[in-house]
């Protein structure tokens, strides 16, 4: 194989490919769709961030402005945690619609995160929202099938192939120079995209810091390139392999909906069928249930607490509650607190390895579909994925607990343990400065590593992918006939 005769059929490609002002009509189309998906997802990341650190810092304050008043008042009063979209959300939107942004913290309870886009929006959310990602993932390949179909079928059906056989030429030759055209076009179509996510990352560069953002910037871009070198690749070997233009076009397309609509649904649907989830109630009734087995802190006659509070009252040697160093409810409270956490964590646990079992159908279904490749590594590495969701569940859910516990000490150091009943608000309360010296919750997006280690099987399954490209173009060199 000569390199010089691939350059020769690349640059023929491209000059064939770029010269119709159809072509130059369709490639303006697209960057006024890419125009537009980089200005609605920019939007779209700043008002959503600006909304939500507006709300955190007006929950902190309503925090901060309660005035003296029992310790575990003030666990039940509670506060809230505000989900922030990462910087990369402005280029793929990921699951951010569907999970929602913000979660009520309050003692003895694990809320679920709220306020997601789509139980505000119609069903037409289900189809997809215009980002550069899915112009990328979904768009940019047809447009590659359009201009890449006849690239090879039509020089069959008109004989020039014959000619260009008979000259010297051989299929290798063919097949990569045409390959590295349609992929170099590709590009034309990619970098505006990439652009405007680098510039935009520029102006948000105080939102970069130990995120190691141009990582995930550059592994994106990998991704996304040997992606559309493998379309390109797919498309020309599909070409080779049809006695028609037709016939090629309509093979690509039958590829396009079944790589992208009909194995991606599938998936889904055998992740459900495999590993069903609980109901909501069903979920939170089998901790309740638990719950009342191992103890009910509420409860002054729960047979647990009240071995505890024996074992306690022997420690200290003493016979009434009262006589502790320290305010026994506070302790209570303190170790129900530990109870219901480790339970809801148990379970919680349980219902995310349900839903990771059926995560993974999709995901392990990128070896044998390139497009679920791409999109899992694309939002994966930008961190719109569902484990970037859990990891927001997770800190808030660490919060929430100091919160409680913190709250729980100051009971048991600041209230009096002599105290049997009466208003506890009014008579028995804790100097409002303390709730100041509890520190607010600040989201941090999921770590790099944290991401990278998600991506793995996508990374392996796109290098494979472009591993198959290659050896598909050296099959064909070998299979394709010039009839």
């Amino acid at each position: 194989m000569k390199w010089a005769n691939v350059r020769l059929f690349a640059s023929n490609f491209w000059h064939n490919a770029t010269t119709p002002k159809t072509f130059y009509l369709l490639y303006s189309i697209f960057i006024l769709l890419t125009a537009f998906a980089a200005v609605s997802g920019i939007q779209n990341h700043i008002t959503q961030n600006d909304i939500r650190q507006d709300h955190q810092i007006k929950a902190r304050q309503s925090w901060e402005a309660n005035p003296d008043k029992h310790p575990h008042r003030m666990a039940h009063f509670g506060t809230f945690a505000f989900r922030v979209n990462p910087s990369l959300g402005i280029f793929d939107y990921g699951l951010e619609s569907f999970t929602g942004s913000t979660v009520f913290l309050e003692a003895h309870r694990q809320n679920s995160v709220n306020f997601s886009e789509a139980t505000f929006s119609t069903g037409t959310l289900r189809f997809g929202e215009l980002s550069l990602a899915l112009l990328l993932q979904l768009v940019l390949p047809l447009i590659l099938f359009f201009i890449g179909f006849s690239s090879i079928a039509a020089d069959k059906q008109n004989g020039t192939l014959k000619i260009v056989l008979s000259q010297g030429g051989n299929w290798k030759e063919i097949l990569f120079g045409k390959s590295i055209g349609l992929f170099g076009i590709s590009t034309l179509f990619f970098i505006p995209a990439i652009l405007v996510v680098i510039i935009t990352l520029l102006v948000l560069e105080n939102q970069m810091t130990n995120n190691l953002q141009w990582f995930r910037v550059s592994l994106i871009g990998l991704g996304y390139l040997a992606f559309l070198f493998v379309i390109s690749t797919f498309t020309i070997v599909v070409s080779a392999s049809s006695s028609s233009p037709k016939d090629a076009l309509l093979r690509l397309l039958g590829i396009w909906l079944l790589l992208v609509v009909l194995l991606p649904k599938s998936a889904q649907a055998m992740g459900n069928y495999w590993f069903p989830t609980p109901t909501k109630l069903a979920f939170q009734s089998a901790i309740e249930k638990e719950e009342i087995q191992k103890g009910d802190s509420h409860n002054p006659n729960d047979p647990h607490y009240n071995k505890l509070r024996d074992s306690v009252l022997a420690v200290h040697n003493v016979s009434k509650v009262t006589d502790l160093p320290f305010n026994y409810s506070g302790f209570v409270m303190r170790e129900g607190e530990k109870i219901t956490s480790t339970l809801y964590k148990k379970h919680h646990a349980n219902l995310v390895n349900t839903y990771t079992n059926q995560n993974n159908i999709t995901r392990f279904s990128s070896f044998i579909n390139p497009f679920t490749a791409i999109k899992q590594l694309s939002m994966t590495i930008a961190g719109t994925d569902f484990s970037s969701y859990i990891d927001f569940q997770n800190q808030a859910d660490d919060y929430r607990y100091q919160l409680s516990q913190t709250m729980n000490e100051l009971q048991m150091e600041y209230i009096s343990p002599k105290k049997e009943s009466g208003s506890e608000g009014k008579t028995h309360v804790v100097d409002h400065e303390h709730w100041e010296e509890f520190s607010d919750f600040h989201h941090k997006p999921i770590e790099f590593g944290a991401s990278f280690k998600e991506a793995i099987p996508a990374i392996i399954s796109i290098l494979l992918w472009t591993i198959i490209a290659f050896a598909l173009l050296l099959f064909t060199s070998k299979r394709a006939k010039a009839i």
